[in-house]
């Protein structure tokens, strides 16, 4: 069970990184692709399969995020990355700030991908 919840979760991590960085290329090219009635539903599927996968594997494990700060850190920065997203491809209005927002959200997740690799927390409290 928990080798599948992993797989699930890491193809749903990669397949969200992929959309993200797909549909910034195509508001870069302000192409028409980015107005696609499957762009505008897949990646909210990816990421409550992303969501559910994690969940999950809170349960298998179990790992209590209070009891393992690296745990809610990456959390806080999956938040940031899903929020910066939002930025990025609905509200930001200029090219410079869609860019700043897109490398922020990439940073959120190297060090995401970071903390879920070495399990040690950025910030020691």
């Amino acid at each position: 069970m928990y080798m599948m919840a992993k797989h699930l979760h890491l193809t749903a991590v990669a397949l969200s990184i992929i959309l993200f960085i797909l549909r910034f290329v195509w508001l870069q090219r302000n192409s028409t692709l980015l107005h696609k009635k499957w762009v505008k539903i897949v990646p909210h599927i990816v990421d409550t399969i992303l969501l559910l996968s994690a969940i999950t594997l809170c349960f298998i494990v179990p790992f209590n995020p209070m009891q393992h700060p690296w745990l809610w850190q990456k959390i806080i920065l999956v938040i940031a990355y899903i929020g910066l997203g939002f930025y990025v491809l609905k509200s930001a209005n200029s090219t410079l700030k869609q860019w700043g927002g897109f490398s922020l959200a990439i940073a959120c997740l190297a060090l995401a991908a970071n903390l879920a690799v070495t399990k040690q927390a950025l910030i020691g409290l």
